[in-house]
């Protein structure tokens, strides 16, 4: 198996710049990358703490409506967010902004989606990080019921509407969703209910195991369909190594960028890294 190759870091840092991002989302397209990626941090601990994964001065765009702008430059090539944190956004506005972007982009959304993990993140957006999975998981149906039921309703905990309907719905018939996160509660709920698996910054040995942990939830739930499987490599990328992901059953290759790129940089990077190039490249 030969991975597509998806690019990530699409609303921040460089390309947080509307024109920056336009010319390398079009570049990316020219050069054959199946995919576009953003990031989903409403706000970053300031000053940063030690699980931070960014400094809270970075440039980072709402991932949606960067999404939306992303759909706009492009034509073709597929655009997920990687991941929205599912706990923090309101159920019903998240719905709306997702089946708008994949409306307005002829059906090309990946809906990537997690619990999060941030704890300062979310309290400050008024969740308590104890029940951020039985959140998540109420607002996941929330939003699929807005999509797909003929009259959308849900009664729980956390959510809780009825006689209520948001339209346009979904340009695609269902939408691709995928579940990211590391832990074996996030392979369960891949396995349950998603289309695909996304796994962040993850070397080969990292990868052999998710995989594996992947496949014994699959089995002891009864999963009798396929799960694409996403990766962001922690590794440089050649040839060599594009096939070793690969072999192990990964699907997709999300390459992330360094961080302190300027935008001709960026575009260097994606140029280098390109599908093609990737290829025709032999590890000394």
């Amino acid at each position: 198996m030969t991975p597509t190759v998806g690019l990530f870091a699409m609303n921040m840092n460089a390309a947080a710049d509307p024109a920056t991002a336009g010319r390398i989302a079009g570049l990316a397209e020219r050069l054959g990358y199946d995919s576009l990626w953003v990031a989903d941090h409403v706000v970053l601990p300031s000053p940063r703490t030690e699980e931070s994964p960014l400094a809270p001065e970075t440039p980072l765009l709402d991932p949606l409506v960067a999404l939306a702008h992303l759909a706009a430059r492009t034509e073709h090539v597929l655009l997920g967010t990687g991941v929205v944190v599912l706990p923090q956004r309101d159920p019903l506005l998240l719905a709306k902004q997702l089946a708008s972007v994949d409306v307005l982009s002829s059906g090309r959304l990946l809906f990537g989606a997690g619990i999060g993990y941030l704890e300062p993140e979310l309290r400050a957006l008024g969740v308590d990080p104890a029940h951020r999975r039985d959140r998540a998981e109420e607002h996941l149906r929330a939003v699929q019921s807005l999509w797909y039921d003929e009259r959308p309703a849900f009664h729980g905990k956390h959510v809780d509407f009825e006689g209520v309907d948001a339209h346009p719905r979904p340009f695609q018939e269902r939408v691709p969703l995928v579940i990211g996160g590391h832990s074996p509660a996030a392979h369960r709920r891949a396995v349950a209910v998603g289309d695909a698996w996304f796994g962040y910054l993850l070397g080969l040995r990292a990868t052999a195991e998710h995989l594996a942990a992947l496949r014994a939830a699959a089995a002891e739930a009864g999963r009798d369909r396929p799960l694409h499987v996403s990766v962001a490599p922690a590794r440089r990328l050649d040839a060599d190594v594009v096939r070793a992901y690969g072999g192990l059953g990964v699907d997709r290759l999300v390459i992330v960028p360094p961080l302190d790129l300027t935008a001709d940089q960026l575009a260097d990077f994606v140029e280098q890294h390109a599908p093609a190039r990737l290829a025709a490249t032999v590890r000394p």
